[in-house]
């Protein structure tokens, strides 16, 4: 198969954590005596679109659900099987975690479809995997691994973003505030589109465990509670961050504002102390007859003197109302 033409790869398990990989015409070919059956596709492709329509055997309408533009984390148990719509944090080069990739899969007994466009690493995970021998037996463990590789990676870029704001906290009292604003606030929308996707992938999870699934067992249901349950604690690291984040925003503002405080009351100290020099000064200075000390050599300094001891009499009585 050729990823060119949106069919990525495909895979009959056989039973054993392993399997084989076959090409477009064994597909075809394929029955559900051979083993259970993964065919990984891109649903942007035109012929994987043609391919779901006219040869897959699907309703319309799950076919739709599949190729929908936007999707969110769902799940509808029909008798056609199992569609489950996950989000993964991105973990592709150059891209963002939070611009999470989206994940479709079909389950039935015996045939797993998955479909995305940009690479979800996980699915990376399960195609080695199987390589090496160590990969699903079956759907139900298809599912569980898929989900566990998925919550796995989110995990991850969660404990990095409470380690930011951990050091976001102890940075407020040190760094430079135009350092520190573009963080926080990168920060918090990093955890606003993260528990977009996540909170609602949460009762996903949750949500499978109560279906009736006839191909997953009490054991693949109690593994689905502990993801979900995972899950719910990520998005409770999430909101805790995103509060934490919240809040040291606010004290750098505060920091922000008390500094300004302090150099407007500096000024409005400096201001009062020159205001009645600059009275007398300009009085002294307006070009009329009859200036006292006019004629004096020593008038100068005289009021300099003066205007000094003026300065001085203010910064005292400042200090003695405790405005210094």
């Amino acid at each position: 198969m050729s990823e060119k033409d949106g069919f990525v790869f495909a895979y009959i398990l056989d039973g054993k954590a392993g399997g084989h990989a076959i090409d477009q015409e064994r597909l075809r070919q394929w029955s559900a005596e051979q083993g259970t059956l993964w065919l990984h596709l891109d649903y942007t492709s035109e012929k994987v679109q043609r391919w779901l329509s006219k040869e897959s055997g699907l309703s319309l309408l799950l076919v739709e659900s599949l190729l929908a533009e936007d999707t969110r984390p769902r799940c509808l148990v029909s008798e056609e099987g199992l569609l489950l719509i996950l989000r993964g944090v991105n973990c592709n080069p150059g891209s963002d975690p939070e611009d999470m990739v989206s994940l479709r899969m079909l389950f039935t007994e015996h045939r797993i479809i998955t479909m995305r466009h940009r690479r979800v690493m996980a699915i990376d995970d399960i195609h080695n995997a199987i390589t090496s021998g160590s990969g699903p037996m079956c759907s139900a463990d298809f599912l569980l691994m898929v989900c566990r590789r998925i919550t796995d990676r989110m995990g991850d870029v969660v404990a990095e973003i409470d380690d930011s704001v951990d050091e976001l906290e102890d940075a407020v009292l040190t760094a430079e505030s135009y350092e520190l604003r573009p963080k926080l606030s990168d920060l918090r929308r990093q955890t606003i589109s993260l528990r977009r996707y996540i909170a609602p992938q949460r009762d996903v999870i949750a949500r499978l465990q109560n279906e009736r699934i006839p191909w997953l067992d009490d054991r693949g249901k109690a593994q689905l509670r502990e993801i979900a349950e995972r899950t719910a604690r990520f998005v409770e690291d999430i909101d805790s961050a995103r509060e934490r984040a919240a809040i040291t925003q606010e004290e750098l503002s505060n920091r922000l504002s008390e500094q300004m405080n302090k150099a407007i009351y500096l000024l409005s100290i400096i201001a009062a102390i020159f205001l009645p020099l600059g009275l007398l000064t300009g009085l002294l200075g307006i070009n009329v007859g009859g200036i006292p000390g006019g004629e004096n050599k020593w008038a100068f300094a005289i009021v300099s003197l003066s205007l000094a001891g003026i300065a001085v009499a203010l910064i005292g009585w400042f200090k003695r109302i405790k405005w210094l």
